[in-house]
């Protein structure tokens, strides 16, 4: 089912005004960067909710956008938010088994600052 009504949203630091995930996606390889736009389109699509092997809750409602390229393996942390929009978080390239108890964290710390500043996803 296509719920193409859904946007895709950077989340956007209230203090600085960076926006890490498109940071973070523009320094990568156009292949790369490729790939994860086809695996965020497919997220648009689905409205927000993927299963396993290419979405995976993480904690509270946030979930992670699993792209494995090559022997990359790029997270994105996001959430659904009101009037379907899906905010990217935080991503980083996962490097080991377990997801990094400090990506968690920042990324918890970032849906805080989006929740307490909806204004900026308008």
């Amino acid at each position: 089912m296509i719920y193409n009504e859904y946007k895709i949203k950077y989340y956007k630091d209230s203090v600085t005004g960076k926006e890490p995930v498109r940071e973070y996606i523009m320094k990568l390889d156009k292949k790369d960067i490729a790939k994860i736009a086809k695996y965020i389109g497919y997220l648009r699509d689905c409205g927000g909710y993927l299963d396993e092997p290419y979405s995976k809750h993480i904690v509270d409602k946030i979930r992670e956008l699993r792209v494995d390229f090559s022997h990359n393996n790029h997270r994105i942390f996001y959430f659904s938010f009101v009037d379907k929009k899906i905010i990217l978080l935080h991503a980083f390239l996962k490097k080991t088994d377990k997801t990094p108890e400090q990506e968690i964290k920042r990324a918890q710390n970032n849906y805080k600052d989006a929740i307490n500043n909806y204004q900026l996803y308008d």
